[in-house]
């Protein structure tokens, strides 16, 4: 008989013994309510998988679940924190994130497409690549949603685009970047299914293949501009002397060549239209597209709008900072219906913490938003609480939450103090309050560029709790829900940069975005796993709904290249409906087979025996 002296420890103690650091937060679940609370205290999944709020804990601890009815109530809040969040990134990006990445791309020189396919492209794409990089052990088919991500941004985001601003489009840069996506996404699939563990040189050949994708993309606009100057040289070259027919046929030619050229160099900042469409008539989706005027603003103008030197340096300071502060305005309160001051008060959170954190660089506003109380202090408080929650972050642990973590780690946010307060006495002394200084606008825009991911990372968690509540399947939140959710950033962003007058700019983003996201971010989470020695195989990384979403991708942009060559490169609110569409399909599929009515397009697993042969 065993003795507890001379038992020898085998392999179950030792996963026992690690039980509370592997076992996923979402067994909780599985536990009587009254147990709940106890579980989610030990198992570190429910700190480490928490984003902004720990929502399991929240509701078994906090709020005392302890029944059904009660489940339901608290998921019914949890989905009103999915909405106020949802507020804060159309504040974040309309307010913020536009008018820093237009002021971004006018100040390196880039046209609206090279913009679109990098700057916006990353920006709204990076998000996702640092959430799959934070839970890369976890068993998650990174392709599958990353093509299922793709597959929204490109059809819903391009379709509403085409739908809300219709255009004209770059013919040669949409047509090179949808074939570009093609090419990335058949390639990738290929290395997966080639081989059972996917070699490292494929990610490598991946990366060059977004790099090349890049320079290609520089490399046109350089040429776009040299040609354009040997032209222009051209044209000089003809209006000197006589002038003969033949003379005049061949300016003639150059003048349209320059058209052409000169049409996109270089990102202007534009009017803002304020009359957008009416969506509630539905004669609108048969109105035909009437050109758009855009009327570029005089930057020195709004910069120098309000500055009277007879004024002290100070003037005003107190009530700018006030005003900025004003979460709504009396006119605005007046003017809106009860459906608008409804949207207004659920605003209200989400305006003053934007306002006190984020720096506004608008060239359309008067000062250019300029607002030196508020700016001066903006410069202490905005690193300092970026590296407290950065380093609470990185310290975490499995039996520690991150806004616990800060309270540990504000010693970090009072060591950039004596960098920072100096820079803002510095502003406070050499600025004035009517007219911004000239390191605003470039020394602001980085800043408010990167305020706007911070509203994007929570949604996905609380959709993901219940999820697991409702016993959803993880694939089928992927290839579906989450795709959708993870990718309501781009879809605004892109909807926004739309109705602000850049609809090329937006669409190359809804190109550019699901090219860094299937050739950039799932190789390198699947390179990430490699490392770490999990392998990666086409099973585990396209999963049920993978297949289906990469087919109907491709088929996707196909289309796309057919109705644009189609229509010579307009689009028409009737394709963006058809985009939209195109999409409602894929889903009803996905529906399908999570319902088992129909048959995915992957391969089912093959059975082995136990013991024999079958």
């Amino acid at each position: 008989m065993a003795t507890e002296e001379n038992y020898v420890p085998n392999a179950f103690d030792a996963e026992f013994d690690n039980f509370w650091d592997k076992v996923s937060c979402y067994a909780a679940n599985s536990f009587p309510f009254a147990e709940r609370c106890a579980f989610v205290e030990k198992a570190k999944d429910c700190n480490r998988s928490t984003n902004v709020l720990p929502y399991m804990r929240i509701m078994a601890c906090d709020l005392n679940c302890v029944n059904e009815f009660q489940q339901v109530i608290f998921l019914t809040l949890f989905m009103a924190v999915c909405y106020e969040i949802f507020v804060l990134l159309i504040h974040v990006c309309h307010k913020y994130y536009i008018p820093a990445l237009k002021a971004v791309s006018q100040f390196l020189r880039m046209n609206e497409h090279v913009a679109g396919v990098t700057l916006l492209a990353f920006g709204n794409s990076s998000a996702d690549l640092f959430s799959n990089l934070a839970s890369v052990k976890a068993n998650v088919p990174v392709f599958a949603n990353s093509l299922a991500a793709a597959l929204f941004v490109s059809m819903v985001s391009g379709g509403l685009i085409c739908y809300m601003s219709p255009f004209k489009m770059n013919a040669y840069e949409s047509v090179r970047d949808i074939l570009f996506l093609i090419f990335g996404s058949i390639l990738l699939q290929y290395f997966l299914a080639s081989s059972a563990h996917v070699p490292e040189r494929s990610f490598i050949v991946m990366f060059l293949v977004y790099i090349f994708y890049i320079l290609v993309n520089v490399a046109d606009v350089y040429l776009i501009r040299r040609a354009l100057k040997t032209t222009n040289a051209q044209i000089d070259a003809l209006l000197v002397g006589d002038m003969t027919p033949e003379k005049r046929k061949r300016l003639s030619e150059l003048e349209r060549n320059q058209a052409i050229y000169s049409r996109d160099m270089e990102v202007e900042i534009f009017e803002r239209t304020n009359s957008g469409p009416n969506i509630n008539k539905m004669r609108y989706t048969t109105l035909k597209m009437g050109r758009s005027i855009r009327i570029s603003i005089d930057k020195k103008a709004t910069r120098n709008v309000l500055h009277n030197r007879a004024l002290g340096r100070n003037w005003g300071l107190f009530k700018d900072l006030l005003t900025a502060l004003k979460p709504i305005t009396c006119e605005q309160w007046r003017r809106a219906n009860i459906i608008q001051r409804a949207f207004m008060l659920t605003q209200i959170p989400a305006v003053v913490l934007c306002s006190i954190y984020i720096p506004l660089v608008d060239y359309e506003l008067d000062k250019h938003g300029w607002n030196k109380l508020l700016n001066c202090i903006q410069v202490m408080l905005n690193p300092a609480m970026s590296i407290m929650a950065i380093k609470a972050l990185l310290s975490s642990r499995g039996d520690s939450l991150w806004y616990v973590a800060m309270t540990e780690e504000y010693i970090y946010a009072v060591y950039s103090l004596p960098i920072t307060m100096p820079i803002a006495v510095f502003m406070f002394i050499q600025s004035r309050t009517d007219v911004p200084p000239f390191y605003h606008s470039v020394s602001y825009s980085g800043l408010q560029w990167c305020g706007y991911h911070q509203p994007t990372v929570a949604s996905d968690k609380v959709l993901e709790v219940i999820g697991h509540i409702l016993k959803v399947e993880d694939d089928f939140m992927g290839a579906t829900v989450k795709a959708c959710t993870g990718s309501l950033g781009p879809l605004i962003a892109n909807l926004a940069m739309a109705l602000h007058g850049y609809p090329r700019m937006a669409y190359a983003s809804a190109i550019g975005g699901p090219f860094f996201t299937i050739v950039m971010s799932a190789s390198t989470v699947m390179h990430v796993k490699n490392l770490f020695g999990i392998p990666v195989s086409e099973a585990n990384q396209t999963g049920n709904y993978g297949l289906n979403a990469f087919i109907f991708l491709i088929l996707g942009l196909f289309s796309t290249l057919l109705w644009s060559t189609t229509l010579g490169f307009f689009a028409r609110r009737s394709v963006g409906i058809f985009s939209i569409v195109f999409y409602c399909i894929y889903l009803l599929f996905a529906i399908l087979i999570h319902r088992k009515i129909i048959h995915s397009f992957s391969m089912d697993l093959p059975i082995k025996a136990a013991f024999g042969d079958i």
